[in-house]
């Protein structure tokens, strides 16, 4: 009987985070203020707590977990390490194809490695409320979930079209004791701004980012922050738990290598999570190939620009350097509502100029059909995030068979649809269409730019 699945103890638990910043082969540029120049951690002070702040702009290598944080991540991790067996026999492939299951997690997702750690330095600073942003819902849950287990109050601007198509997730949200607002909304000024100019809207990452950080800084107490899910350094860095763990579980396995990792992307930290590890080793020198999969809707990586960009849409966070399509693209609203941001992570974005990560882009339409072949196969229903890291293991797998290779394929199952099967059933009825985003929207997203300073890399290897 072939082993399907590998187990890790508590003891066996990373107990440092891996940082991608300190083996990048070119310096990350900084965040750049109103003026143009470098921001000062200090600038940051009403938006996050030092204690995070200082793991933002970190260059160590290995930056220590906690004891406490570490008790409280035992109640998701370490998670498993599954063989997709049936799915290899259905696609008759030579390739062996493995998973970390992020989705057993009480809030669904991998989210909760960040929004624990996060939650724990808050409280730890003397902060008594945190705001944020949620796209699909699985972030809102996920801080809502870490924000009960360490006591803090939580609000979640989720983006309008989800929290129409995912209601279940608003009463999850609830159920951990956060309140949960449609975005834009009337609570704040970017929202009450963005319905004036567009009453209409589907929302976006964007607006919500704006609205939960003014939510944040407004708070003259001085005792509420903002906490956001993905992007930003110290998010991506709480994540690397998950290839840590893997790098041990594969090795369990009997396997010596990985030849491809892959993961979906939208701000990039699941498939950070998984593949900075690996990265790090494909920096030292080993052959791998790591692919971050995005939704055709919002082709940030395919299509976008490396340049530095706003995290949201009234601009009021500092400006990134980052693959983007523009901080005021309104995405479609696909069900892929975690991939609809407008922006990449700036370590995921250089990791890609650096030839480090190759990107892809799938549309909905094939990624379902990716979804509903895995469930066919493998049982499990995924997230339609997830669906899109499906999509392309399938392909790999298939041009294994094709090459006659032998190859491992190692991806991240980042959360569960079960929350999602609104978007499932209108797959299953044909009312899904297999949607890009058309040039001329690309286009017209593209002026948001504004003559922002260009983030290319120098010849000299500097920049």
């Amino acid at each position: 009987m072939k082993t399907v699945k590998i187990f890790l103890s508590e003891k066996d638990m990373p107990r440092k985070w891996y940082n991608l910043a300190a083996d990048l082969p070119t310096s990350m540029l900084p965040p750049l203020g109103p003026d143009g120049k470098p921001i000062s951690p200090e600038m940051l002070e009403k938006v996050f707590p030092m204690n995070l702040i200082e793991q933002e702009v970190s260059q160590k290598r290995w930056i220590d977990i906690p004891d406490e944080v570490l008790q409280l991540l035992t109640i998701i991790r370490p998670t498993p390490l599954r063989r997709a067996v049936f799915l290899e026999k259905y696609l008759d492939t030579p390739a062996r194809i493995y998973y970390k299951d992020e989705s057993v997690s009480p809030a669904g997702s991998h989210k909760s490695n960040t929004s624990i750690a996060q939650a724990w330095y808050n409280k730890k600073f003397g902060i008594k409320r945190l705001t944020t942003e949620t796209g699909a819902g699985q972030w809102g849950s996920a801080l809502a979930f870490a924000c009960a287990l360490v006591g803090l109050e939580c609000k979640v601007f989720m983006v309008r079209i989800s929290f129409e198509q995912k209601p279940l997730r608003k009463i999850m949200m609830q159920l951990w004791g956060a309140k949960c607002i449609s975005s834009p909304s009337e609570e704040t000024q970017a929202g009450r701004d963005i319905l004036k100019k567009l009453p209409d809207t589907p929302g976006s990452l964007g607006i919500a980012i704006s609205e939960a950080i003014e939510a944040a800084v407004s708070d003259t107490s001085g005792m509420t922050r903002y906490s956001l899910g993905s992007v930003l350094n110290h998010v991506l860095l709480h994540q690397t738990v998950i290839g840590l763990e893997a790098k041990k579980q594969i090795k369990m396995f009997g396997e010596n290598k990985v030849d491809v990792v892959i993961g979906c992307a939208g701000g990039g930290s699941n498939f950070a999570g998984l593949s900075f590890p690996f990265i790090a080793d494909k920096i030292h020198g080993k052959n791998i190939r790591i692919i971050a999969v995005e939704s055709a809707a919002a082709p940030k990586m395919t299509r976008g620009k490396f340049s530095y960009d706003f995290g949201d849409t009234a601009e009021m966070t500092p400006l990134l350097p980052m693959m983007s399509l523009g901080h005021e693209f309104i995405p479609a609203p696909i069900h892929a509502g975690g991939l609809r941001y407008h922006g990449m992570a700036p370590l995921v974005s250089q990791a890609i100029v650096e030839g480090l990560v190759e990107p892809l882009a799938y549309d909905q339409v094939k990624t379902y059909e990716a979804a509903i072949l895995w469930s066919k196969t493998e049982g499990a229903i995924c997230a339609p995030e997830t669906s899109h890291a499906i999509a392309c293991v399938i392909d790999e797998a298939k041009k294994a068979k094709a090459e006659g290779k032998e190859k491992v394929i190692l991806f991240n199952f980042s959360g569960h649809g079960l929350m999602d099967l609104v978007g499932y059933d209108k797959y299953l009825t044909g009312k899904l269409d297999s949607y890009s985003l058309p040039e001329s929207e690309l286009n017209k997203s593209m002026e948001s730019f504004k003559g922002f300073p260009p983030a290319a890399k120098r010849k000299t290897g500097k920049w």
